[in-house]
């Protein structure tokens, strides 16, 4: 019963958070070992820290096994109910959220500081802006989003708009009906649904801690709140499984 309640949220929501789990504890609390070292090397440092070095981006950061394990430690949760798992798991992008986040990069425009500072800096993965006006196309068609939390840090959390994922597909769908989505400039419509999104869905902080999980669907308006609390670091491993074939991306199911 629970299951099929969290896949009901799932599906409905587009955002759920499972259940703690000690498999998945065990796996968070190697996990956190290897990230401190990664978060104090000096080259992983210069690569990877953005906005005045208060956010360690760290994609594909992570060393875990192409199973998704850490020294051993297997990765496995309730996720495998509601998702189907990739065969190899990537890399994880080890995110590290710092106080005082986010301070604005010498080369970010006011205007996206701002998007950052009041919007969330909301967006959904895998459509990368490209070129010198930044127009966006579907580059990495992600069949879903695993976050992990590394720490019991609740400042700065991860911002949903719950059902987002419904309007967002929708919109998408209808915009490249009949056009290759792998070539198409989703750039106006991503846009404009995501204004109407803001225009009449609250959006949710979402709060877990190791143990637990948090399973956000690939269409999902996403985002991080500026610091809002004590602490000295939020740290989350993300998974982001891609599909082969690019047209599952705008799938109603999974």
């Amino acid at each position: 019963m629970q299951q099929r309640n969290q896949l009901s949220d799932f599906d409905r929501d587009g955002i759920v958070v499972l259940d703690h789990s000690e498999t998945v504890l065990r796996w968070a609390k190697v996990a956190a070992q290897k990230a401190e070292q990664i978060a104090c090397d000096p080259d992983m440092r210069r690569q990877w820290l953005r906005h005045g070095d208060t956010w360690f981006v760290g994609v594909d950061a992570l060393p875990n096994a192409p199973d998704g394990s850490v020294d051993g430690v297997p990765l496995t949760g309730a996720w495998e109910g509601i998702v189907d798992a990739p065969s190899i798991w990537h890399p994880a992008q080890l995110s590290i959220v710092y106080p005082g986040y986010p301070l604005q990069d010498a080369d970010e425009s006011d205007a996206a500081h701002r998007f950052r500072l009041n919007r969330n800096a909301a967006h959904v993965d895998g459509l990368l802006p490209e070129g010198p006006d930044r127009r966006r196309y579907l580059r990495e068609p992600h069949a879903f989003i695993l976050g992990l939390p590394l720490d019991e840090c609740q400042a700065s959390p991860l911002v949903v708009w719950p059902g987002s994922h419904h309007v967002m597909r929708a919109a998408l769908a209808e915009a490249c009906h009949g056009h290759d989505i792998s070539k198409f400039d989703l750039t106006d419509v991503y846009q404009a649904t995501r204004r109407h999104v803001f225009e009449t869905i609250e959006p949710v902080d979402v709060r877990a801690v190791p143990g637990q999980a948090m399973l956000l669907h690939r269409h999902m308006l996403h985002g991080v709140r500026p610091w809002n609390g004590p602490g000295q670091e939020r740290k989350v491993a993300y998974f982001r499984p891609q599909f082969s074939d690019v047209f599952r991306w705008l799938d109603t199911k999974g």
